[in-house]
């Protein structure tokens, strides 16, 4: 059975914005809808809320804008998982901030480059169906976790990562929320820390497509085959903390708690504080951070 194409919704009251962004995606693997006003997206995503991967989204529109198209989509329980893409020409630090922090996956400052749109367009779709196999898997799942308050794990792989992920956070509230940051901290831990692959080299790896591949290359090599990261979960009272441990040399974690507008145009970057801030109650890195709590 040939796999569906991912479908981008891309909304702006431009016509020629419209026409030259789609001009971009031609070339792509990918099926493309359009709407002109915030109001004709919202009647599009609300009857159909399963059929988008990636919502391309105008901030500056009239009747409604895209802060309140991006409101009603975080509070839909089938949309609140596509990521959002903010396009638009406010680019201060605070408007950036604020898209951010309202949920959108990704900041694109007009004008932007063909190369900029396509690496973010991308990795959000890469994103987003990893993301759907993992709600998939969810929901195919009935055994319960509940009484589990004293656990830990091994990994190695992305494979593994994610199957804990989608494990742990069935003894969690909100399960669907939780393992998307856990995840993250998740595959942290395997592609900085255990395989040190830096900020620079995720950014060009993720513009070619070859992240994961890369990954996998390095897990092969002796200088990594051994290392493993941990995962531990305890329960205590009304506190679930989730502690995951690799066996890198630590980073400085203190400027990816926070959404950070020097980094709203690069391609990734945005794991931690989706965690930090979407995800748990709070995560505190320790250490050298290589060891960080995930706090419920």
């Amino acid at each position: 059975m040939t796999k569906e194409r991912p479908h981008i919704l891309i909304v702006d009251d431009e016509q020629s914005n419209l026409e030259i962004v789609t001009e971009f995606l031609s070339d792509c693997h990918y099926k493309i809808s359009t709407a002109a006003d915030g109001i004709l997206a919202w009647e599009i995503l609300r009857n159909s809320p399963s059929a988008f991967d990636v919502i391309l989204l105008d901030r500056i529109m009239p009747n409604m804008d895209g802060m309140q198209v991006l409101q009603l989509i975080k509070e839909h329980p089938e949309l609140k998982h596509c990521p959002v893409i903010f396009q638009s020409a406010l680019t201060s630090q605070n408007d950036i901030l604020e898209g951010l922090e309202s949920g959108a996956f990704y900041y694109l400052t007009k004008p932007f480059e063909k190369a900029m749109l396509l690496s973010v367009i991308k990795t959000a779709v890469r994103d987003r169906l990893q993301h759907k196999d993992i709600f998939d898997n969810l929901k195919q799942t009935h055994k319960t976790l509940g009484l589990m308050k004293l656990a830990s794990f091994e990994f190695k792989t992305l494979e593994e990562a994610r199957s804990l992920a989608l494990l742990i956070s069935q003894v969690c509230p909100e399960p669907e929320k939780i393992v998307m940051g856990l995840t993250e901290l998740m595959i942290n831990a395997i592609e900085h820390g255990n395989l040190g692959i830096s900020y620079t080299e995720k950014s060009n790896l993720n513009a070619r497509g070859d992240w994961e591949t890369e990954i996998n290359r390095r897990l092969k090599q002796d200088e990594f085959a051994h290392k493993y990261a941990e995962v531990s979960y305890t329960q205590q009272n009304d506190k679930q903390t989730i502690t995951i441990i690799d066996q890198g040399n630590g980073f400085d974690w203190r400027s990816y708690l926070d959404f950070d507008p020097a980094r709203v145009m690069d391609n990734h970057g945005r794991g931690i504080a989706i965690a930090n801030k979407l995800c748990f109650s709070q995560i505190e890195y320790q250490g050298l951070g290589n060891i960080v709590c995930a706090i419920i």
